[in-house]
């Protein structure tokens, strides 16, 4: 399955070592109903095993690093949308990617789940 968020999400740098809780808890459930509303068509029941690629498109060629864009909110969402069943490391193989640049800047988000024979 894939998704395309209209959008990029904040880079952890925004919230790591500050003190704004409420700030990063509007921007964790505002994702978490973007990834909702957004990601469709969903499997019947979650999957649990896979491989979930985050591929940014940003809107200048700026440096970043991807530990900043590690992709937690959307996760959260990608779990409480149901379509993946955890987002710990027995369930999912994360890949982080930059897919170059766009105006608008966007998000793909790949989920593929992981047969027996991929793991």
């Amino acid at each position: 399955m894939k998704y395309i968020i209209d959008e990029v999400p904040p880079s952890n740098n925004l919230y790591i070592g500050r003190n704004d809780r409420w700030k990063y808890q509007y921007a964790k459930k505002y994702w978490e109903d973007l990834v909702r509303i957004r990601c469709r068509p969903r499997p019947l029941e979650p999957i649990d095993k896979a491989i979930v690629t985050l591929t940014y498109f940003f809107k200048n060629k700026q440096r970043r690093d991807p530990d900043n864009y590690s992709g937690k909110m959307i996760l959260d969402g990608l779990v409480r949308a149901g379509i993946i069943a955890d987002d710990s490391f027995d369930h999912i193989t994360l890949v982080i990617k930059c897919g170059g640049v766009s105006n608008p800047p966007y998000t793909e988000i790949e989920v593929v789940e992981q047969t027996n024979e991929a793991r």
